[in-house]
């Protein structure tokens, strides 16, 4: 038996963006991207079970339909600004404010100066630009802030409407590395796109 004493765990990343760098509210060619409000669990579900087939394909946390209280459990610790792993949930609106059309995401734990953007088109919306407007917005504001030394997209080699989303707006492709399949249509090589912050490098 082993008596050396167990691994002490590793603290998380120290977190990049600062109490009010985030706005609850960006309004961005045509788009609405604001903070859910606590009523609005049954909106997020509709347009998530709507988009599954589609979402089932790319993201893992969609591996299959939660139920309505599985949702409402999750929809409650995404309410939090940040939640408790450091990310910003967004619902993306049409400029009414009333038509979900998709989520973004800010998400604070990576360290080292760099914060990552998420997103999903609502299946009904696909084509046009919805993903590629609420990310242009958010690679805006992450890019005028000092703190943030570099924004990053994620996604699976395959995946190239994700892909296309980062190449659109800029970003450069800084590598591609063995990520995992965690969803059915992934290839396992995940595909890091980077954009400069104004502390990165010129």
């Amino acid at each position: 038996m082993s008596t050396s004493p167990p691994p002490v765990p590793s603290a998380p990343p120290a977190p990049v963006l600062r109490p009010g760098d985030v706005p609850e509210r960006l309004d961005a060619e045509g788009l609405v991207l604001r903070r859910f409000r606590a009523e609005e669990a049954g909106v997020r579900y509709a347009a998530i079970t709507a988009s599954f087939a589609h979402l089932h394909r790319w993201m893992g946390w969609a591996a299959r339909l939660p139920s309505e209280r599985e949702h409402a459990q999750r929809f409650a610790r995404a309410l939090a600004w940040p939640d408790a792993g450091g990310s910003y949930s967004f619902g993306v609106f049409a400029a009414d404010d009333r038509a979900l059309l998709g989520m973004a995401g800010l998400h604070d734990n990576l360290g080292g100066g760099a914060v990552e953007i998420g997103y999903w088109c609502h299946a009904d919306h696909l084509g046009r630009g919805v993903a590629t407007r609420a990310a242009r917005a958010l690679t805006g504001l992450l890019t005028g802030l000092p703190t943030v030394r570099r924004v990053e997209i994620h996604c699976d080699e395959a995946n190239l409407r994700s892909a296309a989303v980062a190449r659109r707006l800029g970003y450069r492709l800084d590598r591609i590395e063995p990520d995992g399949v965690r969803a059915p249509a992934e290839s396992g090589r995940g595909m890091v796109w980077v954009a400069d912050g104004p502390t990165g490098p010129a």
